[in-house]
């Protein structure tokens, strides 16, 4: 997929260069998305290097695995950052050359993903096509990217302390996400490095375990966010409109309450990306 490189770098550095170009203006939210599109021209950059100065057949099954990974992740964060942006800022800037720019670097981030996309589904193809089993050829594998990266998402929305540091109860939430995205993180490592074929009954009952354990925690945190948030009589605020920060309605950035409740649905959104993983899980070791 060495063809790709070249569209995807391109696509990505546009993105960024036309937000930079904007400059103050532009917000935290494209702050936010200038990173994230800065990381992925550079992890690019430096896999296409890797792939120049190496022959195809010097690559073990590890790279591949990174590289495949790698192209998920891009992919996540550019659609991710495609349709924050958008939702968030581009629709609030006045018509002017600063909107243009932000049109523009939207768009090229939708490329920039459905690049990736295209580098994913044409592994996932040819190693078919070979009949060539790896780690990054399965739909486990997928959800386990996917796990990580919504907790990666809801760390973004709670570097806002205030979101949670005035309740143990919501303390206990974040602490929920730091621990489900550890083990899935220590998961997800353990199978690139092939763990899964050394010792492949006791990792699958590992794994089914630990998908269980994140399971029950997060269905506590679907629990108490959403309660401590948005209950009254436990502190939180209910109507969006008790928000001070949402009343102007040309900001720039996310408003406090509907960072909490972009928590709260991307809460919900992994508890069922984990639900799912148990399920294939389970149908794997029992079946």
């Amino acid at each position: 997929m060495g063809f790709l490189r070249l569209p995807q770098l391109c696509s990505t550095c546009v993105a960024f260069s036309l937000v930079a170009d904007m400059g103050n203006p532009r917000g935290a939210i494209g702050n936010w998305s200038m990173s994230f599109w800065c990381v992925c021209f550079a992890m690019t950059f430096i896999i296409a290097i890797v792939e120049c100065c190496r022959h195809p057949s010097h690559f073990l099954f590890f790279w591949y695995n990174i590289s495949v990974t790698y192209a998920c992740y891009a992919a996540l964060i550019c659609l991710s950052a495609s349709i924050i942006y958008s939702i968030t800022y581009v629709q609030f800037v006045p018509y002017g050359p600063n909107r243009d720019r932000a049109i523009a670097a939207t768009a090229f981030s939708c490329i920039a993903s459905v690049l990736y996309v295209i580098e994913v589904a044409g592994m996932w193809a040819w190693y078919e096509l070979k009949e060539i089993f790896f780690y990054k050829h399965t739909l486990r594998a997928l959800l386990k990217v996917l796990e990580t990266f919504v907790a990666g998402v809801i760390f973004a929305f709670l570097s806002n302390t205030s979101l949670y540091l005035h309740q143990p109860a919501l303390e206990w939430c974040v602490a929920v996400y730091s621990i489900c995205f550890i083990l899935a993180a220590v998961v997800l490592l353990l199978d690139l490095a092939e763990w899964e074929y050394m010792l492949s009954g006791p990792f699958s009952i590992f794994q089914l375990v630990i998908t269980l354990l994140s399971i029950l925690l997060y269905v506590s945190a679907l629990v108490l966010w959403p309660l401590y948030q948005f209950y009254e009589e436990l502190g939180g605020q209910p109507q969006r409109s008790s928000d001070g920060d949402c009343r102007d309605e040309l900001t720039y950035d996310m408003c406090t309450w509907d960072q909490r409740l972009a928590v709260a649905v991307l809460t919900a959104i992994n508890l069922l990306v984990y639900v799912a993983d148990l399920v294939y899980l389970a149908c794997q070791v029992f079946l």
